[in-house]
């Protein structure tokens, strides 16, 4: 089986340190391309575009991207909670007819209560997924060719038709995360591939199963991937110094400032992930080779697989035993951990090319790898 390796683009800056960072990058449209064109030549299959108050606009950076990629997919998050569907339908097709059939779409129903008063949402969490579940509804409907007259407690929609349908038939696919029981009825009941952070195995075990009892009731499948960080080294014991190097600045205030701001968030998701260590730096492998560092001071996918190539192979295999076919990962900075995980890992998994760093178009831009690295090696000397 073939696995679908996706890669992240840091659409709210760069670093090579969790927390206050000498090393930071700001998130340039040159070097969100950079990245890009990087990652398509390496051969991963998609980029996750990320959304969020401190990111930049997810849509408006993917067609940015359009002109430097040809075969890459987009997974583009599409926030259900503050847009409209008759526009986003009308958006999702024109960007997908531009990108010529590679768009896919990351439904985005939760997130933090305060981002959402800044964009005038104010919901409960069951409410945001009630309208997810009227949104993509309609949605559907409207890329599949039907004019819509809808009635329902959030949409009220007369007459609603899509004139430029996409490329991908019916419609781009539909990716989603989430962890609690109305996130799970809502993948069940619409999305394509249901994606979990990178909890233990047994837990990601017991996610896939209920959505996929969920989804059999609706008499529908649903693909499963895991959105997780890596950390990998030619040696077990590098990728751990690697691991420790990136918290090495993390202070303790920073650490109970970042666990107070996801305390009050209503995310079942994010409660997971941080009862994972309870902020406790002394408590960060909480499975085999899967560390929590990240997740001290950032929200979302906060685990890491660390390890040498052979140990990170084997222990996303044992993700694969459990049904998971898609990878969406990440590494601290993005730009040279999308080079590593690749030339390193990639001739482990089914379906993925062995790879060098031989394309110069991964090199001599905003940030030359070679070049950048040297100097921050230097520095961190």
């Amino acid at each position: 089986m073939s696995l679908d390796i996706f890669w992240f683009l840091p659409t709210s800056g760069d670093t090579r340190y969790l927390g206050k960072s000498d090393f930071g990058r700001p998130a340039t449209n040159d070097y969100m391309r950079q990245i890009a064109v990087t990652a398509e030549s390496l051969g991963y299959d998609g980029l996750l575009i990320p959304t969020g108050s401190s990111c930049l606009d997810p849509w408006v950076t993917a067609a940015s991207l359009i002109p430097v990629t040809q075969r890459i997919k987009l997974l583009v998050a599409l926030r259900t909670s503050v847009s409209g569907p008759t526009a986003s339908a009308r958006q999702a097709a024109t960007l997908d007819q531009a990108l010529k059939g590679r768009l896919l779409l990351n439904v985005v129903a939760g997130g933090d209560a305060t981002e959402f008063a800044a964009e005038g949402v104010h919901l409960s969490h069951d409410e945001r997924y009630e309208v997810a579940d009227e949104f993509l509804t309609v949605w559907r409907r409207l890329l599949q060719g039907e004019q819509v007259d809808f009635d329902g407690k959030h949409f009220q929609i007369e007459g609603a038709r899509n004139h430029f349908p996409p490329v991908s038939q019916p419609y781009p696919p539909l990716y989603f995360g989430g962890s609690s029981p109305a996130a799970h009825e809502l993948a069940a009941q619409h999305v394509d591939a249901y994606l979990t952070w990178g909890e233990p195995p047994a837990a990601v075990a017991e996610k896939i199963a209920d959505v996929r009892a969920r989804a059999a009731r609706h008499g529908r499948t649903v693909r499963f991937g895991v959105r997780l960080q890596v950390i990998v080294r030619e040696t077990n014991a590098e990728a751990w110094a690697a691991a420790e190097h990136l918290i090495s600045k993390l202070t303790d205030e920073e650490i109970q400032t970042a666990q107070a701001n996801f305390a009050r968030m209503d995310s079942v998701g994010q409660k997971r992930i941080t009862e994972l260590h309870g902020g406790d730096r002394n408590k960060l492998e909480i499975s085999p080779n899967l560390w929590a560092g990240v997740g001290l001071v950032r929200g979302g996918a906060g685990t890491a697989l660390v390890g040498d190539l052979e140990t990170v192979a084997a222990r996303l295999k044992e993700y694969v035993d459990l049904g998971v076919d898609s990878f969406v990962l990440s590494g601290y900075p993005h730009l040279e951990e999308a080079i590593r995980f690749a030339e390193l890992v990639f001739p482990l998994l089914p379906g993925k090319q062995p790879v060098t760093l031989r394309d110069q178009t991964m090199t001599g831009g905003a940030f030359d790898v070679r070049a950048t690295e040297k100097t921050e090696l230097r520095k961190v000397a």
